[in-house]
């Protein structure tokens, strides 16, 4: 058995690393033979480029928008938006889910309006959200707000729901009342499916601040690309679109080294693992 776990392990961080450079190297190798008459002739090249646009002139793009230090005012309204969405979503998730989970009457009463308003796609607020609180960050912080709310909100909810009867009933034994269950043992139960949904939340607010920023702004990296887009410009979009990945990356990395250094009392991988 424990021949076939080592078999079955993941590589190590370094080798890892290295695919993963190999790889997007292998994506952008492809990306340039398909818009450059290499392979086929010049004219299917040049339509693959004005579809795809050609990677050197979006990494030149990039490279402009650093260098010439245009992009920094964008990519810092695009983060306050995306925290500011994921901050007020999470505790708002966090407290409405311990409040409707603890108490029946509440939660029997708000159920169907729950259910509808997680059912209805949050995207078409975005022009309502601008009307509202116009163009500036308010309206993008909103819209991100519907998108981690829901999230926060049933994850806690059902964390709350499954605590272990016998836990409770032990600790009502011990005389813990009311406020001392909340705190030692619904807490920490919907803490931890908060922290399992982080990645996705985080992810739903950057979504909302982006998409909000592109329907309509007067800055954030959304709003970049769709002036590339109104141009015609697709070099500009799709380094806008790249830019917009490794900001994403950047957050989720952010996100996963706050878990790991809040659920430190996890099991690491295979302990828990019969042998």
């Amino acid at each position: 058995m424990r021949k076939a776990a080592k078999s079955e392990a993941r590589p190590g961080r370094g080798r890892l690393a290295l695919y993963h450079a190999l790889l997007l190297a292998g994506v952008f190798v492809f990306w340039y033979l398909m818009t450059e008459p290499l392979l086929w002739s010049e004219e299917a090249a040049r339509k693959t480029a004005f579809f795809f646009g050609k990677p050197l002139m979006v990494l030149q793009q990039i490279w402009e928008w650093f260098a010439g230090g245009r992009i920094y005012e964008h990519l810092l309204i695009t983060l306050i938006e995306t925290l500011l969405a994921f901050a007020i979503g999470t505790l708002c998730g966090l407290g409405v889910g311990l409040w409707l989970a603890l108490s029946l009457l509440a939660s029997a009463l708000a159920d169907p309006y729950i259910k509808a308003s997680n059912a209805m796609p949050r995207v078409i607020l975005a022009p309502i959200f601008a009307v509202w609180f116009g163009l500036g960050i308010v309206s993008k912080v909103a819209l991100g707000f519907t998108l981690v709310f829901f999230i926060v909100f049933f994850n806690v909810y059902q964390g709350v729901k499954e605590v272990s009867p016998v836990v409770l009933n032990n600790a009502r034994m011990l005389g813990a009342n009311s406020r001392q269950l909340l705190r030692t043992v619904y807490l920490p139960s919907a803490m931890s499916w908060v922290f399992s949904s982080l990645h996705t939340s985080v992810g739903m607010a950057f979504v909302g601040a982006v998409v909000g920023e592109y329907l309509g702004s007067a800055r954030g990296v959304g709003y970049l690309i769709l002036q590339a887009e109104g141009a015609f410009d697709i070099n500009t979009v799709f380094a806008g679109i790249l830019v917009l990945t490794a900001f994403a990356l950047a957050l989720d990395a952010v996100v996963t080294a706050v878990e790991n250094r809040l659920l430190v009392w996890r099991p690491a991988q295979g302990e828990t693992e019969p042998l």
